[in-house]
């Protein structure tokens, strides 16, 4: 038998060497995230190894699957705990060492195993630990697996059947980065700044874009798990302005970001201006939308309104799917509907056949970023942006909100609109004309306006998006007027960035 975890221990003690203590917080809706030594300790990762593979057993899966970690102090070792738990529990084991999150996933195809299982904690801070997982590629887990193992590891009501095995892949990058490479070299010449972080795609990054013929500038791609510069997020302004030095620096004809996992992308222009990730992905759909006529295209809730709204995309017939926010719902979502690509405002970017296999990976985003500006020799980045209508957009702001709480605040701001709704009030002094919500709140005024409130599904924060297609001012209303549905709650705390 394996003890049952417990959601509390004390480091430095003998229970806390001797028990599994898991956080029940820590199984997200879609992956799992713990500070580890403060939520989660090694026996509990043991535990969640057992529980997986339990849950593989309980679906029918056959008994394989591939792993790798991430480059943090603490990854390898907590990759070790889970996988001596798979093993208990009778799995084997296929080890890709330290990896991004999309090799594993390629790992899945290339090796035929039909199971996955990430150690990392993505663009999470330094502390974080997590777990992203799928039996059935490329999908990753949603809220019904993840409710599942949540209830099989915290009851621990395992199947230690035993029997597993361990099989240590070598030199799998080599397999990973051929695969991306082994096609035709750009005809353009492009200088290209990489930007990692001192994350783990600073490991493979520069090669696959100097493979593909762009005269590479690294920037940050020393591994150091301290991060000792900046978070390795694209999303995050820090990354962004460095990006943008670079850029202007050598420059550059654009700087492409990888985050600390290397499953998402962050793009800066020829002239250090920062495009969401939202914005690219209305470019990149204009682009392969002369390819590939009447594609649709999935969207989260977080992304601009463009992709309904844009003349270009229309003429070219295209349909916008609104979706919710999360790498596992859009994978899902992407692979339900036959899309061409699924683009998230965060920069996971999921493109189906005949451009990749389904799931998020940084690198195939950055060569479809290249492949655009390849079929576009007379443009450069700025000039292809400046295509696009005018729209003012606000970075992904998070307030901190604890886990326990986020869920029923943001119930309860959902029920806010709704009624406004329902009576006909106005938002900023005008009418409402679009209520979305599948994932959180996104209210919509008549001038198409609007602001999103969600929560997120990796951390203790709450989401908020704010745009117009007016003017800054109408941008900074919508933010304003959400800010100030959050402030009749205390709980909600300080954002991470704020326009």
């Amino acid at each position: 038998m394996f003890p049952v975890p417990k959601p509390v221990l004390t480091p430095n003690t003998y229970a806390y060497e001797s028990e599994p203590m898991v956080k029940p917080t820590g199984f997200r809706e879609y992956d799992a995230r713990w500070l580890f030594q403060k939520e989660i300790n090694l026996m509990g990762v043991q535990a969640l190894g057992l529980g997986l593979g339990t849950l593989m057993h309980e679906m029918g899966v056959r008994p394989e699957i591939a792993t790798g970690h991430d480059f943090r102090g603490y990854s390898s070792s907590i990759k070790y705990a889970l996988v001596s738990g798979l093993m208990a529990a009778g799995i084997k084991v296929h080890d890709i060492g330290l990896a991004l999150s999309p090799m594993a996933y390629f790992a899945q195809f290339a090796l035929d195993v039909p199971a996955v299982a990430m150690v990392t904690a993505s663009h999470n801070d330094n502390g974080w630990t997590g777990v992203k997982m799928g039996v059935n590629r490329p999908l990753t887990f949603g809220p019904d697996e993840m409710t599942r193992l949540k209830d099989i590891v915290l009851g621990a009501k395992f199947d230690m059947r035993g029997g597993g095995a361990y099989h240590f892949v070598e030199n799998f990058p080599e397999v990973y980065i051929k695969d991306l490479t082994d096609r035709p070299k750009l005809s353009r010449k492009l200088k290209v700044v990489v930007a990692c972080g001192n994350g783990t795609a600073g490991a493979f990054a520069p090669r696959v874009i100097a493979a593909l013929g762009a005269e590479v500038i690294p920037l940050d791609c020393e591994l150091d798990h301290s991060f000792p510069k900046y978070n390795p997020n694209p999303e995050d302004m820090a990354m962004l302005h460095a990006m943008r030095d670079a850029v202007l620096e050598h420059k550059a004809d654009l700087a492409l970001g990888f985050d600390g996992d290397g499953d998402r992308c962050g793009v800066v222009d020829n002239t250090g201006e920062e495009i969401f990730a939202d914005k690219m992905g209305v470019l990149l759909a204009r682009d392969l939308a002369k390819l590939h006529p009447g594609a649709t295209f999935v969207v989260d809730v977080k992304s601009t309104g463009l992709f309904a709204t844009d003349p270009e995309l229309i003429k070219l017939g295209v349909k916008a799917d609104y979706w919710k926010t999360g790498h596992s719902y859009m994978k899902r979502r992407v692979n339900e509907t036959g899309a061409l690509v699924g683009f998230e405002k965060s920069g996971h970017y999921f493109f189906n056949t005949p451009i990749g296999r389904g799931y998020d990976d940084g690198l195939v985003s950055a060569i479809a970023v290249l492949d655009m500006l390849d079929r576009n020799p007379a443009k450069s980045l700025a000039e292809l942006r400046e295509g696009l209508p005018k729209t003012w957009s606000s970075p992904t702001m998070s307030p901190h909100c604890a886990d326990e709480a986020k869920y029923g605040i943001v119930d309860a701001v959902v029920k806010h609109y709704q009624d406004l709704a329902a009576k006909g009030a106005p938002v900023t002094g005008q009418k409402i004309r679009d209520l979305v919500t599948v994932n959180g709140v996104r209210v919509t005024c008549e001038d198409g306006s609007w602001g999103l409130v969600r929560a997120s599904s990796n951390k203790p924060e709450l989401v908020v998006v704010v745009e117009s297609p007016v003017s800054e001012a109408r941008m900074r209303e919508m933010f304003a007027e959400v800010d100030g549905v959050l402030r009749t709650h205390p709980e909600v705390g300080e954002y991470n960035q704020k326009i």
